[in-house]
């Protein structure tokens, strides 16, 4: 057998002592984790923990575990939302399928959970635009997915929001650029596999009342093209608007979760022609800036709201003393006397219900709301108590995180 493993090295050295001689479908199970809210899957699937980290094994063709394994290498380096790969076994014994190895996206769900449980937070069409983001995103890279579905996404929530990550790429192709044809077809096939796993979810009587899945499936080419839309066409405006037209058009690209590359400026008799370069990696300038001043690592609506709440006791702490304070001791403050309290409050059976940055989010929501009805400002410690005694124990339990499971004696 030969073992290939990306960096860290240490990941993949501490599942080295596992029984990749037998199938995956026979090791026993005091091996294996337990994943309570895992999606469905085509092939052989397993979870192992070590090192308080969770893992996905699965067996998969030799040429096609190496294909997915060099993709979804290229897609973390570029900061695409795809799973972390961390290796492959290959020629194992009596001609049995490689085994990829991925590593578990942390505080994730899958659309069964999503779509027969939708909260007053995660509508079904939040839902269907976090699929279609993630579909444009990957087309922009030059990516033809070919087997889009829900079973092949898992979602994230980001304050509040909700982001959608690539778990399947085994029939991925890279180009260049993709031509308007592939990228409909691409589409094409998203809609029919959307389309058979909401009848099925129906069928088993987990689809909320009132949610056609015909008519969501048929939704998606529409919500696709309007993004695409507005995230590549060219403006055309006068001199004297230009500088508040670009900077709103920019804005509006950010708010929709794309960053920005080269902006191309062409001025004509008919006025300037704007163009502009999508980049196609998340976003990251919130969260560059909040891992400078805490060295927390959030995902990117997270890190605007905490840097916000960030910047709001900065602003009380030179209040309070009357002179300047810098960014870098505010930031080490906030996370000591502010952040850090809240955190350390989560009781232990409630731990991984949530990240701690989505909890630290929920816990200003809730702040703002018993200040609404207080008539005052509660504060974050009460509101706090107050969240983590009434809103945090109504999270399903099956969301905990895997890797907390793993660590729970």
């Amino acid at each position: 057998m030969r073992y290939l493993f990306r960096p860290p090295g240490t990941d993949g050295a501490a599942l080295l002592a596992l029984p990749w001689h037998q199938p995956l479908e026979e090791w026993d199970p005091s091996l294996l984790l337990e994943v309570p809210q895992r999606g469905i899957s085509r092939h052989v699937v397993r979870f192992v923990a070590e090192q308080g980290k969770v893992f996905a094994l699965k067996e998969i063709a030799e040429p096609l575990a190496r294909h997915e394994y060099a993709l979804l290498g290229e897609f973390e380096e570029e900061g695409l939302p795809a799973v972390s790969v961390l290796g492959i076994c290959v020629d194992r014994p009596d001609g049995q399928d490689a085994i990829l190895v991925t590593r578990y996206l942390e505080y994730s769900m899958s659309y069964r959970y999503l779509f027969s449980r939708p909260s007053a937070r995660q509508s079904v069409d939040q839902l269907t635009d976090t699929l279609v983001v993630l579909l444009v995103r990957l087309h922009l890279a030059g990516i033809f997915w070919g087997d889009c579905s829900l079973s092949n996404t898992l979602f994230r929530l980001d304050a509040g929001a909700l982001a959608a990550h690539l778990v399947d790429a085994e029939t991925a192709e890279r180009h260049p650029q993709l031509s308007r044809g592939q990228r409909h077809y691409d589409l094409d096939l998203a809609r029919e596999r959307v389309g058979a796993e909401l009848l099925d979810l129906q069928a088993g009587e987990l689809l909320p009342r009132g949610v056609d899945p015909i008519e969501v499936a048929d939704s998606l080419p529409v919500r696709y093209d309007r993004l695409w839309e507005e995230i590549t066409h060219e403006e055309v405006f006068r001199a004297e608007e230009q500088r508040y037209r670009v900077a709103e058009r920019l804005q509006r690209l950010n708010d929709l979760g794309f960053d920005v590359g080269e902006v191309e400026l062409v001025t004509s008799d008919e006025g300037a022609r704007l163009r502009v370069e999508t980049r196609v990696s998340a976003p990251g300038q919130h969260r560059r800036e909040l891992f400078r001043l805490t060295g927390l690592e959030v995902q990117e609506n997270q890190a605007r709201r905490l840097l916000n709440d960030l910047r709001t006791y900065r602003a009380y702490l030179e209040q309070k003393t009357g002179a300047p304070v810098s960014e870098a001791v505010a930031g080490a403050q906030w996370l000591a006397e502010v952040y850090q309290p809240v955190i350390d409050a989560i009781p232990p059976d409630l731990v991984g219900r949530l990240a701690p940055a989505e909890v630290f989010h929920e816990v200003l929501e809730h702040r703002w709301f018993l200040s609404e009805q207080a008539g005052r400002d509660v504060g974050t410690t009460a509101a706090a108590k107050s969240y983590l005694r009434t809103v945090l124990p109504a999270t399903p339990e099956e969301l905990t995180t895997p890797s907390v499971i793993a660590r729970r004696p």
